[in-house]
């Protein structure tokens, strides 16, 4: 006869770890990294796929490449000299991630092919208790590295579920698919979408672009790098670290117009526009890809290719709304039925609503997505959440970017959870949590820096703002300000315990951390 599973055994059959990390893309495995170089070795990465790389391991279509340079989009700590082009393509990046996992030795510190399906804040034993795909665990300290792109968020369009041709997401994308001679549908004009069409029109019988809102496109000023270039950048002290600045600190000066003064974004609009005159001649075609908002409100995008893609005669760019998905065939909402083979799905990912928040349980039993749902998507510094002791987050709230690489962010905040660490076992703490009042103030201040920014007021709606209409997902000023305000972790803005003589007893940390 079969019993009821209790909470003992869980406990009995879980494996302990001080800290468990989940997820080992940039973020995961930077993180883990650091660790290490600090001697530590009380450490899990549980990752569900079966390599590191994150989104660049998930990402493999046809295309698929990076829109930041990358001189800027490495680890600062093992810079890549033998990158072979200023803007990195999907499997250099994923063999550039590999290849530090494997050069810090780190491998050995992740399981991998292991979800996570549930996490819960045991308050008696002041620890994590963790269900994954490959059994128990429990951590004194949980670092989400789960990031913001890793859900493909499908569309909800009656009658998808009835279609009988092939149909995948872009992030999920099928290689046994031969999509030549056949007509398609690719849904979205993202990131994704201006990458993949231009790579699959020349083979399509037919291509159709379904697009809800134009995007703003500029030059993709890529190029190979010469083997000079190459052979200085690895042996030349200091050039590759200078060209790394010079990149920075021309992607910084976009900040101004983003978030600042958006008047000043009229400069990369000209661009833009001048870039839409140029590569699009047909009339009507230019007037269904001009955009209707300021440029950078959605995310600029860069390409040589997409609008070429669309002025071929196997190409059409459909405006009107998908009423329906048949077997065979998509309705658009002035009742004009396309036939198609093929769909691909390039409608972006869960963001401000992932599905992992509906996974993770804080102190008082709300999920993440409980709390919110009710209060919109709000942390402290992007680094940690009240309500959810000794955990913190890379890549939490407003720590997105529009305009530079996010390792740079990613650094920053790995800067502050690993000191975060260390003062925990300085001073003999047990729990840290960091206050709701202070977590609020934050959050204020960084909406009225959000109120003048063209994300707010460039007239579009995108990925950006939750369900509130807040923007809950950029950094809101220069980079340098996040790194400055990470530099150390600030201790007497957490509710913090520790144990005497077996007994949690409250901390009065200012006093602490002062003697």
């Amino acid at each position: 006869m079969s019993r009821k599973v209790t909470d003992k055994d869980v406990d009995r059959a879980a494996r302990h770890v001080h800290i468990l990390i989940v997820g080992s893309g940039f973020s995961g495995l930077g993180m883990a990294i650091r660790l290490s170089q600090q001697g530590r070795d009380d450490f899990l990465v549980i990752e569900r796929g079966s390599d590191v790389g994150g989104t660049w391991r998930d990402n493999t279509y046809p295309g698929a490449a990076c829109d930041v340079p990358s001189q800027l989009y490495s680890y600062s700590f093992a810079l890549n000299p033998a990158w072979s082009r200023s803007f990195s393509k999907q499997p250099e990046i994923q063999r550039y991630i590999q290849g530090v996992a494997d050069r810090y030795g780190v491998r050995d510190k992740h399981l991998f092919d292991c979800e996570m399906s549930g996490a819960r804040w045991n308050e008696r034993d002041s620890r994590w208790e963790v269900r994954t795909s490959r059994g128990a665990f429990t951590a004194d300290i949980l670092v989400s590295a789960i990031g913001a792109l890793c859900e493909p968020n499908l569309p909800d369009i009656k009658g998808i579920n009835t279609f009988e041709g092939e149909i995948f997401h872009s992030a999920r994308w099928d290689h046994q698919s031969d999509l030549s001679g056949k007509r398609v549908a690719v849904i979205g004009t993202g990131a994704s979408a201006i990458q993949i069409v231009p790579s699959i029109a020349p083979k399509v019988a037919h291509l159709d672009v379904y697009q809800r809102t134009a995007p703003w496109l500029l030059p993709r000023i890529d190029r190979p790098y010469t083997l000079p270039e190459r052979l200085a950048f690895k042996y030349v002290p200091g050039v590759q670290r200078l060209s790394r600045a010079a990149i920075y600190a021309a992607r910084e000066t976009q900040v101004v117009g983003l978030a600042k003064f958006p008047p000043a974004m009229l400069a990369l609009e000209t661009i833009a526009r001048a870039k839409l005159a140029y590569e699009v001649r047909d009339s009507e075609l230019r007037r269904k890809v001009t955009p209707n908002f300021r440029i950078g409100c959605k995310r600029m995008l860069i390409s040589n290719e997409y609008y070429p893609a669309l002025g071929r005669d196997n190409v059409d760019v459909v405006t009107d709304g998908i009423r329906e998905i048949r077997e065979n065939s998509i309705v658009t909402t002035d009742g004009s039925e396309r036939e198609i083979d093929a769909i691909v799905v390039a409608t972006g990912f869960h963001v401000t609503d992932s599905p992992a928040y509906e996974a993770i349980s804080g102190r008082d039993g709300r999920t993440l997505a409980e709390v919110f749902e009710a209060a919109g998507q709000q942390g402290y510094k992007g680094s940690a959440v009240a309500n959810y002791p000794n955990m913190f987050f890379l890549l939490g709230p407003n720590v997105g970017l529009g305009h530079t690489s996010m390792v740079y962010m990613i650094e920053s905040q790995i800067t502050y959870i690993t000191d975060a660490i260390a003062t925990m076992d300085r001073l003999g703490l047990r729990t840290v949590e960091v206050r709701k009042d202070v977590q609020d103030k934050f959050n204020r201040e960084l909406q009225g820096k959000l109120v003048g920014s063209v994300w707010n007021t460039g007239g579009c709606a995108s990925w950006y703002l939750d369900k509130h209409g807040n923007n809950t997902t950029l950094w809101p000023d220069f980079t340098f300000r996040f790194r400055q305000l990470l530099e150390k972790f600030d201790v007497a803005a957490y509710d913090t315990t520790t144990r005497i003589n077996g007994a949690e007893v409250r901390s009065d940390v200012k006093v602490v951390a002062a003697q």
